[in-house]
């Protein structure tokens, strides 16, 4: 008998994420409420004040059909980025619009800096698109590989071509670049100086770059969303979902060209963002207290979080740009026996090695607040001791 969980041919299952506590709390027989999560990096402020006001205020609108562009949000987040609203395409999350983007762009072959988010294998892959991954390495502290994307990229550009002693390769070319910044479950972040040199290599050979900032609002001075306007290779995925603690809600969008924005606007279902979601957003943006409160916080509870991590025995720290910091056990632990003992103590932690690149020995934990980071550091410690 066939397995009822099992996908049908052709289909491709979802992506495993952390935030399941759904999960966690039916398994461990514990209320949700009783879990602290630090397997979704979601800001430790959690959902703004103004947010939770305008969601009020929203509720009775919902007897009406969501506003199927979003035009006021799309206008607010124009106002906020400087950008072209009408280069803006929402959608239910930036997980959506990721699963649209390799058939709005006609990509048959991605190039996935990886370690890196699995929605974009998954989208290339429900595209009938072929990807291929170039991971950075624990060696090198996860330091995305630019210089060898781009060395790969002019070599498949040279591939086939007549003339040369080469073999052509049975692969489509390479027409788009998918690369997540800050990186998840890294941390790692590129430069805007970087991230630019690499869109003239991609530029040279004709594909598309496609930037994941669903972590920049942590490090704004990396983001290229403004760089859009003067490139029609360049694409922007942005979220609420992590800066705004809103995961529930979700809603994120894209800013790219206006004749990409309209073909991914056409795959969408129809009133894809729902009218609480888009007065939410619209209330996040304005709270710019909020904003600098939670920067403020990351920055000096993360530093403060690695120094403390780094008393664990045998732990080894990457450096993070983000919400989140990534480590690696000693070499006679699994990130899936420390997560399953930490789940059983109320805790969440994000076991890595699903991800393409990783090892068994990774965890990847959100910046929460300072006691509840002394509260895992601790339950950390006595799990290297009981699950040796």
């Amino acid at each position: 008998m066939k397995n009822s969980n099992s996908p049908g041919k052709g289909l491709v299952p979802p992506a495993m994420h952390g935030g399941n506590v759904y999960a966690a709390a039916l398994a461990n027989g514990r209320p949700m409420p009783k879990f602290i999560d630090f397997s979704a990096s979601i800001n430790p402020l959690g959902l703004p004040p103004s947010v939770r006001r305008a969601l009020g205020n929203a509720i009775p609108f919902s007897v009406h059909y969501p506003d199927p562009y979003g035009d006021d949000l799309r206008k607010q987040i124009g106002q906020s980025f400087r950008i072209d609203p009408e280069s803006i395409v929402l959608g239910n999350g930036s997980a959506e619009l990721i699963s649209f983007l390799p058939r709005a762009l006609s990509i048959r072959h991605g190039l996935v800096i990886g370690p890196t988010f699995m929605e974009f294998e998954r989208a290339l892959a429900l595209s009938g698109a072929q990807s291929t991954y170039l991971h950075a390495r624990a060696e090198d502290r996860y330091a995305p590989p630019l210089e060898q994307v781009q060395s790969m990229l002019k070599k498949k550009k040279r591939i086939g071509r007549a003339g040369t002693n080469e073999r052509p390769s049975s692969r489509p070319p390479i027409d788009a670049v998918f690369l997540c910044n800050p990186n998840s479950p890294t941390g790692r972040a590129v430069s805007r100086t970087g991230i630019r040199q690499l869109l003239q290599t991609v530029q040279q050979v004709k594909a598309y770059l496609i930037v994941d900032e669903a972590f920049v609002d942590f490090c704004q001075s990396c983001s290229v969303l403004k760089d859009v306007a003067k490139s029609l290779n360049l694409i922007v995925i942005r979220s609420f979902t992590k800066f705004f603690a809103m995961p529930g809600l979700r809603i994120g969008y894209v800013v790219g060209p206006r004749d990409l924005v309209t073909r991914i606007r056409c795959l969408l279902p129809p009133w894809s963002v729902n009218s609480l979601a888009q007065a939410a957003a619209l209330a996040a943006l304005q709270d710019l207290g909020y904003r600098r409160r939670s920067v403020a916080l990351i920055r000096r509870e993360r530093v403060r979080f690695m120094s403390r991590l780094k008393g664990l025995p045998g732990v080894r720290l990457f450096p993070s740009h983000a919400n989140f910091l990534l480590l690696e056990l000693p070499p006679n632990h699994s990130a899936a026996r420390i997560a399953e003992w930490c789940r059983e103590q109320g805790v969440l932690v994000r076991d890595c090695q699903d991800f393409s690149g990783m090892n068994r020995r990774s965890l990847r934990l959100a910046v929460h607040r300072g006691k509840e980071n002394d509260q895992l550091v601790k339950l950390l410690m006595h799990a290297l001791t009981v699950c040796e």
